[in-house]
């Protein structure tokens, strides 16, 4: 069988849908025996696997209008050229009119979901074909039980065409040896101890409950300091002024931006951690608390969507917005040694249950039973 998976998020490799398709791309070479596998670019250079040129005009205005052009023309295009018989996009876009059977991975409908983040006219427009594409697929991947829910339900997909294959964290992440968490710690300035996160500052992400309950705690725990990760955007309607908010919450001293990360680096800071909160109101899955239990962090998560499928027992499961109990969960973790090692022992065993290598088989079934 002839394979062809739409490439394009190579290109923002930092970004989950990049991630998916990076871990997804290598365990699908070391799983899918006897199948044949292209990757659909848009241009040449940069395949990390043996890919196949998608040619987009470079007179189309923006980034936005090539991507669409790339979906809705380049990949079909390039299916019928290599005379695939399967294509994948690894993203909730799909074409309309296709010579190969589309399988569709549908990572989240946040857009169809949360009505602040449905965007401008255009981006609606764009959401609007991208789901009547999903529609027309032969198969659907759902990252989690609860986004299969969401997409049967705001897709109107018939539940038997969709499959649930849940994600995995990256092979090479595990506890830090302690010279390596000493050495990060003096790197970002932070103290021995430390409470980490990383996932996004949008709005979504709900990071200010965990700044409230920080400062809830500024007289039973002063020295509670807490490291975020990634780059802070311009506020705006998505994104809170978190610099503000640290300042009003009397935090200055306490809290630590550390702008973009690598990915090595961030490896890292999680086993260098005392905790990893994620207080996110959705996730299609949540990478980031796997991640963090993969390197024996203990974990304080909310209870939202996919998030409780994912930590199940090995971690603390929270409701999203109760401040109160954010603030006595983060003094328990902080106090009690006891309870870390228990969470971490639990976050290990827990995070051992997910593999790319899993994925990519089930991910080979769905390309089987597409064809058939």
């Amino acid at each position: 069988m002839r394979i062809g998976i739409n490439a394009a998020f190579l290109e923002a490799p930092a970004t989950g849908s990049g991630q998916y398709l990076q871990q997804l791309a290598a365990s699908l070479e070391a799983v899918g025996a006897g199948h044949t596998y292209r990757l659909l670019l848009p241009r040449a250079e940069g395949a990390a696997a043996p890919g196949a040129r998608v040619c987009v005009p470079r007179w189309l205005p923006g980034e936005h209008a090539r991507k669409l052009f790339l979906e809705q023309v380049g990949v079909p295009l390039a299916s019928a050229r290599e005379r695939l018989d399967v294509a994948h996009y690894p993203y909730f876009a799909a074409p309309l009119v296709s010579p190969a059977p589309v399988v569709v991975t549908v990572h989240d409908v946040i857009p169809l979901l949360l009505p602040a983040y449905r965007g401008s006219a255009l981006v609606r427009l764009y959401t609007a074909l991208a789901a009547a594409g999903t529609r027309r697929a032969r198969a659907i991947i759902c990252d989690s039980l609860c986004s299969q829910r969401d997409a049967v339900r705001l897709l109107g997909l018939p539940v038997e065409r969709t499959r649930v294959i849940h994600l995995a964290s990256a092979p090479g992440l595990r506890p830090a040896a302690p010279e390596a968490a000493a050495a990060v710690r003096r790197q970002y300035g932070l103290a021995a101890r430390f409470l980490f996160y990383v996932g996004g500052l949008d709005r979504r992400k709900n990071l200010g409950v965990v700044l409230r309950a920080l400062a809830r705690l500024g007289g039973r725990h002063p020295e509670m300091q807490l490291a975020i990760a990634g780059r802070v955007p311009a506020p705006g309607a998505l994104f809170p002024d978190w610099g503000a908010e640290v300042a009003r919450l009397g935090l200055a001293e306490r809290v630590r931006f550390l702008g973009f990360v690598a990915e090595e680096e961030k490896a890292l800071l999680y086993g260098a951690a005392t905790a990893f909160v994620f207080p996110s109101l959705y996730e299609g899955f949540g990478l980031p608390p796997l991640e963090a239990m993969a390197c024996g962090t203990p974990v304080l998560c909310a209870d939202a969507s996919s998030l409780p499928e994912v930590v199940g027992d090995a971690g603390l499961l929270l409701r999203a917005t109760a401040e109160d109990a954010w603030a006595e969960a983060l003094a328990r973790v902080w106090e009690d040694e006891g309870l870390r090692r228990d969470l971490r022992e639990r976050g290990l065993a827990r995070a051992a249950l997910f593999s790319w290598q899993k994925t990519a088989r089930e991910t080979v079934e769905v390309y089987e039973c597409a064809l058939s």
